[in-house]
């Protein structure tokens, strides 16, 4: 049975500086150039990821073109000097530790893009989690269009309450050695990571063959009918989107290739257990502005039904730093967010303003003691919830949870080869 993750051709330094080579994300960090810049110093002129990739923060820069050509330079460069060592049908099993001192485990593999639609509504075996900005892909398309080699920071989640996929990988730390464990620069905690053998490799692909059984499937969230949603985007879904576009053209351009072994069929990923304590979500709350607090109120008193008696889903308002509990009675999502979400969308449509994504409810309460400024403060998704909604939304709304904090997320390590 086809679980659409496989084993890949990794590359990684036969010898560099770890702690150099490996950087964050190139979509954190987009509000502070000073971020980067203390990085680019840091590094100076040793290998590192930060070569092969363009951080956000440039992406209005002048000289962006330029930015991405020395990128593509830099690949060509290391790919012929010989400085990768090649792992061959590889799995790498990963222990993350985090800024807070949890341990995220993971395996990096390749997701074939086959089998994941990013569109809202898609019901492949691949989706996903939040709607895609569409705005967002075509800087990134300009990075991998001439690229010979992708880096991901994508985290894909999987459901695994039992733990069976991930965690048992653990015991290759017995016999094994790590084929690189280094501390991450800017307090992004420790990392290593371990070469699976063929033996767990087949335990892997079994496990999620048992995660992919659809009648299973159905049975575990109480529905019917539905296709199977095995692999959750929890991190870097604009990058997988971006990949899959990149493959569609591909495919496009040459309508007579044989594309099912290409390797821009699949991208680079890390797939992690929904169920491991490190994962942790935090709401994402909003702010409204440029509106009449009294009438944006009384319109969503009408529309969602928001008063004071119980119900399945609560926000907490707040206006010039008071705060209102509701409960929302004319759902239309599955979760609190999401009915917000559709009602300050549909307002502002019609009556102006602009809303804004907030980490943190203290900054809410600030931010709402401004003049014609609504403030809401929104209950944490619960991990339960997560699948589930998708499941039946489609994906959830836009900026409803973060996954961690951005020193925590996914550093560039592992690469692979993306042409022939």
């Amino acid at each position: 049975m086809e679980t659409a993750f496989r084993a890949a051709d990794i590359l990684l330094p036969a010898k560099a500086n770890m702690e150099k080579w490996a950087v964050a994300a190139c979509d954190q960090y987009t509000g502070e150039p000073e971020y980067w810049a203390r990085v680019e110093k840091r590094i100076g002129d040793e290998p590192s990821t930060l070569g092969l990739i363009l951080p956000e923060v440039y992406l209005e820069e002048p000289d962006v073109d330029k930015r991405i050509d020395r990128i593509h330079d830099n690949m060509r460069s290391m790919l012929e000097s010989g400085f990768f060592a090649y792992y061959s049908d590889a799995m790498i099993y990963v222990e993350r530790v985090q800024s807070d001192g949890m341990v995220r485990k993971g395996i990096v593999g390749a997701i074939d893009l086959e089998r994941y639609d990013y569109h809202v509504g898609s019901s492949s075996l691949v989706r996903a989690t939040e709607a895609t900005v569409p705005e967002r892909i075509p800087p990134r398309l300009q990075v991998r269009l001439g690229a010979k080699i992708e880096l991901p920071h994508v985290l894909v989640l999987i459901d695994d309450v039992e733990k069976t996929v991930i965690e048992p990988c653990s015991a290759i730390k017995e016999h094994s050695k790590p084929v690189y464990d280094t501390p991450l620069m800017e307090g992004g905690g420790r990392i290593k990571g371990y070469l699976l053998g063929e033996k767990e490799k087949e335990n892997v692909t079994e496990a999620l063959e048992k995660l992919n059984d659809n009648a299973a499937f159905n049975r575990k969230y109480g529905i019917s009918g539905y296709p199977t949603l095995l692999f959750a985007v929890g991190d870097g879904n604009h990058s997988l989107a971006t990949a899959k576009e990149y493959y569609e053209r591909l495919k496009a351009a040459n309508p007579d290739k044989d594309f099912s072994n290409h390797p821009a069929r699949y991208a680079l990923a890390e797939i992690v257990n929904l169920h491991s304590p490190a994962i942790r979500f935090e709401a994402i709350q909003r702010i409204v502005m440029g509106v009449d607090p009294q009438k944006f109120m009384a319109a969503a008193e009408e529309k969602l039904g928001l008063n004071n008696t119980l119900s399945n889903q609560r926000v907490i308002s707040v206006i010039k730093g008071t705060e209102r509990l509701g409960y929302i009675h004319y759902p239309t999502s599955e979760l609190s967010v999401g009915s917000l979400q559709d009602f300050i969308d549909g307002y502002i449509a019609e009556n102006g303003g602009k809303v804004d994504y907030i980490h943190g409810a203290d900054v809410v309460k600030q931010l709402s003691r401004k003049d014609n400024t609504v403030g809401f403060i929104l209950p944490d998704m619960q991990k339960s919830e997560l699948f589930r909604t998708v499941i039946k939304d489609g994906a959830l709304p836009r900026k409803t949870f973060s996954m961690g904090h951005a020193a925590d997320k996914r550093f560039y390590m592992e690469c692979r080869r993306i042409d022939r």
